[in-house]
């Protein structure tokens, strides 16, 4: 039996003792202030479901004040008004905006928070840096790889700090997985590596065509991208379901993955990707997002391996959304619920279980729509960016990592669309020998929006 195998098994830490041990692993753990113990400005844009649970988990872990929101929707405007003057200290309702423009030049933020979809995260992101702002945006970080370009360029010229919402990497039982069997060996040489999702998300309808409301700015929230006839409320999961808006399951799902497994494994970019996939079974409705897609993303040593399918059964149903790293003494399995090492030579397997905190933090337990599981994963991502800032550090999600592995998968979307694998060169910016792809690397904005370039953000 491998002999540090038997050493992790004898310390008998690893059942029940994730919570501790990602807890012990931070500096502190709470109310986060800053030097100067003024509560930052904070501004989220993009007030819907993930825009504003992100919101909430920042209130709960520092001293802030989030003196102004942004959304075209008013609805969504007024409930996270209402919910942040009930919570936050000072109890003060924030200024609210439609323009996210206007928003920018009425304040000087401290942080900027960005949950809007996919299709705004540029824009929104690089003109927060241009006004002053650390910025916390959500995954994909963009709709095109060139986008993804910009913002880490805005972000090192602006100096200032950029966390990406690929909050596995502050998962508490996943930090604890990392560190007692990756970091410590256990797996051996890495060779192979799987990831999946075969969760029924693809939303697939054909609703009419309607009026816009009156409360929703539909103009200003398509922005940049393509305009489809309005056909109602494009929220939670419609706008995911288009490719005009979004980068479909690779680009929703896969993006944590495989981010996981260059965290875990401490990868850069993929020397090549390949795509196969389209739309097999579901067929009836508008969505435009394939329904079965597989990738392979080339490392040096091993490939990793993509697939989902949003119809029929999953391959493993204990880990329908999850990664596998199969390395030559074993093999680690992790999803956002649990994580388990199976060693090859019989011993026991080793399980790592998802930390909820119900008790420190009650208000989680009545909040709609939360996931309660991912909450502490967020307050710790949270907590790593403020120390970031704090520090003048780097993030544990930083914008250069964010653009990697958002960038992997547009780049397997494009390569399922030429029917060819792609070399993408970070250097050049560039996919080698194909001027075609090169030049999908950069969508074409509608109107008189302008699309950002590295250059000359």
């Amino acid at each position: 039996m491998n002999e540090k195998y038997v050493k992790l098994k004898r310390r008998n830490f690893i059942k029940g003792s994730s919570a501790a041990l990602f807890l012990a692993s931070l500096p502190t753990y709470g109310m986060i202030f800053f030097k100067d113990e003024k509560p930052k400005k904070v501004a989220l844009i993009g007030t819907g479901w993930y825009g504003s649970s992100d919101l909430y988990r920042l209130i709960q872990v520092a001293n802030v004040e989030v003196t102004a929101l942004c959304d075209v929707d008013d609805h969504n405007l007024e409930n996270t008004a209402l919910i942040v003057s009930q919570r936050q200290k000072s109890k003060k309702k924030p200024q609210l905006y439609s323009d996210y423009r206007t928003m920018l030049k009425s304040h000087d933020f401290d942080i900027v928070l960005i949950g809007t979809p996919d299709h705004w995260h540029a824009l929104t992101c690089i003109d927060a840096l241009k006004s002053g702002a650390h910025v916390y945006v959500q995954k994909p970080i963009s709709i095109d790889v060139m986008e993804g370009e910009a913002m880490v360029a805005a972000a090192r010229k602006y100096d200032l700090i950029v966390q990406v919402g690929t909050q596995r990497k502050s998962t508490p039982h996943l930090i604890t997985a990392k560190k007692q069997i990756v970091d410590q060996g256990l797996l051996g040489k890495v060779g192979h590596v799987e990831l999946c999702c075969y969760y029924h998300m693809r939303a697939n309808g054909n609703p009419p065509e309607e009026s816009v409301p009156d409360f929703f700015d539909y103009e200003m929230w398509t922005g940049p991208a393509p305009m489809r006839a309005y056909d109602g409320l494009p929220h939670k999961r419609w706008w995911r379901t288009f490719r005009e808006y979004s980068n479909g399951i690779t680009g929703d799902m896969c993006v944590h993955m495989l981010d996981t497994a260059r965290w875990m494994l401490d990868l850069g970019w993929p020397k090549k990707i390949s795509s196969e996939g389209g739309i097999y079974v579901q067929k009836g409705g508008e969505s435009n997002i394939s329904d079965t897609q597989t990738a392979v993303f080339e490392f040096e040593d091993f490939n990793c391996i993509w697939q989902h399918r949003t119809w029929g059964n999953p391959a493993d149903p204990e880990y329908p959304w999850a990664f596998k790293i199969y390395g030559e003494k074993g093999v680690l399995k992790g999803d956002v619920m649990k994580a388990e090492f199976v060693p090859v030579d019989g011993g026991e397997t080793l399980r790592f279980d998802v930390v909820y905190e119900r008790e420190k933090y009650p208000e989680d337990v009545t909040e709609k729509d939360i996931e309660l599981h991912a909450a502490p994963a967020t307050r710790g991502h949270m907590i790593d960016f403020l120390k970031a800032i704090e520090n003048n550090t780097r993030p544990i999600a930083d914008i250069e990592q964010g653009h990697i592995s958002t960038a992997s998968c547009i780049l397997a979307n494009l390569s399922m669309d030429l029917k060819r694998p792609l070399v993408y060169d970070p250097v050049s910016r560039t996919v080698i020998n194909d001027p075609e792809a090169t030049a999908l690397l950069t969508r074409e904005y509608r109107g008189d929006w302008v699309h950002p370039h590295p250059d000359t953000v």
